[in-house]
């Protein structure tokens, strides 16, 4: 996500704390929220699908995946 975004979620979020946001403002930072949410759960998922646990043994196992289970 752009840090321009970024910093309009913030300010965002300032301006709802201390004065209230309007309609439009409330949209906007519904959606600029679910778009970053979005963006880290793939992140994310990305992380989990490269993670493996490492045993004191040595051995090393990959993560279940995730996908399968639902």
């Amino acid at each position: 996500m752009e840090k321009e975004k970024i910093e309009r979620i913030n300010a965002l979020a300032r301006k709802k704390k201390a004065e209230g946001l309007t309609e439009e403002e409330l949209r906007e930072q519904a959606e600029l929220r679910a778009e970053y949410i979005k963006e880290f759960r793939a992140q994310f998922g990305s992380v989990l699908e490269n993670t493996v646990i490492q045993y004191p043994d040595g051995s090393r196992t990959a993560l279940p995946d995730r996908k399968k289970k639902k």
